[in-house]
């Protein structure tokens, strides 16, 4: 079995984990973030009504200005993006899903950009 495909089962385990735990509820919905190699997408979802309420990736609008979009920086500006849209929406409080990813790099550079910007989790 090749490396990445591995890689990838380990972190769809830790995906299954999680999600057993972490649930979006209509009062605290779901922040959930996905990374791909040259992109990085972040959601807000209700699970109980099972829909999204607010999206942002390096492929929006918001992103147009920078320069590369799979980094550190790109992540923290998704992380602002995500804030600010989800405080439009009168959402303050989420749960963060990591998605099976592990809390380091992009991953924690677009959690504590959305809490600088006013997000609670």
């Amino acid at each position: 079995m090749a490396k990445t495909a591995i890689k990838t089962i380990t972190r769809l385990k830790r995906q299954v984990r999680v999600r057993k735990k972490v649930r979006g509820t209509t009062d605290r919905p779901r922040l959930n973030v996905f990374k791909s190699a040259r992109h990085i997408y972040a959601q807000i979802i209700d699970d109980t009504q099972g829909s999204t309420l607010v999206a942002a990736s390096t492929l929006s609008e918001a992103a147009k200005g920078l320069a590369n979009t799979g980094n550190v920086v790109a992540a923290s500006a998704i992380g602002k993006e995500i804030a600010r849209l989800a405080l439009e929406k009168g959402l303050t409080t989420v749960v963060f899903d990591r998605n099976g990813f592990l809390y380091h790099g992009r991953i924690k550079a677009l959690a504590d950009a959305a809490r600088e910007a006013g997000l609670n989790f």
